[in-house]
């Protein structure tokens, strides 16, 4: 640590310092470099440091760009009307006993072709995952899946489907529009 930074560091920033400095280990070869101690301070004088300090300037936040394909889960109207069976859902795939690179296989030329069809929803039959008490491997992997940049150019979004339709085990994906060309 250069002295320019121990001036610009508060006691409570060099304690940190210390604490993190200790725990490293030098590389091979290298001797550790001794932290300088800081003289204790009773308890007292430290609520009177705390409280007579001005509060630090909040961090500004940046917003994040809006990525033109990011996915939004369905709007409540439209899950209403799949679940109701009021909009067609025009293409099934189970991915029942299949392993993640067979099921990712599967998933990704499915929705490539129904995507080329033209088709906007369908539904991904995942399974609710073993008896043994936990979620299954592909119901937690499927949404992260759709999430990725093959998949994000033909999904727009999902969202758990209806019990009727699998409930937990399933996800109704709506697919983007064909772009015209």
């Amino acid at each position: 640590m250069s002295r320019r930074a121990e001036k610009t560091l508060s006691d409570e920033d060099r304690v940190l310092w210390n604490l993190v400095a200790r725990s490293a280990t030098p590389l091979k070869g290298r001797k550790p470099v001794a932290a300088p101690e800081l003289a204790p301070v009773s308890m007292a004088e430290a609520l009177v440091q705390a409280t007579s300090e001005p509060p630090r300037p909040a961090i500004p936040t940046i917003a994040p760009r809006r990525n033109p394909l990011a996915q939004n889960p369905l709007d409540r109207q439209t899950h209403d009307k799949l679940a109701a069976g009021r909009l067609p859902i025009e293409g099934r795939v189970d991915l029942h006993g299949l392993t993640q690179e067979e099921a990712y296989g599967l998933l990704l030329s499915f929705l490539g072709r129904a995507h080329s069809n033209g088709v906007r929803y369908v539904l991904v039959i995942t399974g609710k995952g073993s008896s043994s008490g936990g979620d299954g491997v592909l119901r937690r992997a499927v949404p992260g899946w759709l999430a990725t940049a093959p998949f994000r150019l033909m999904v727009s979004s999902h969202d758990p489907a209806a019990r009727h339709h699998g409930g937990g085990g399933a996800l109704y994906v709506r697919l983007r529009r064909k772009s015209p060309r």
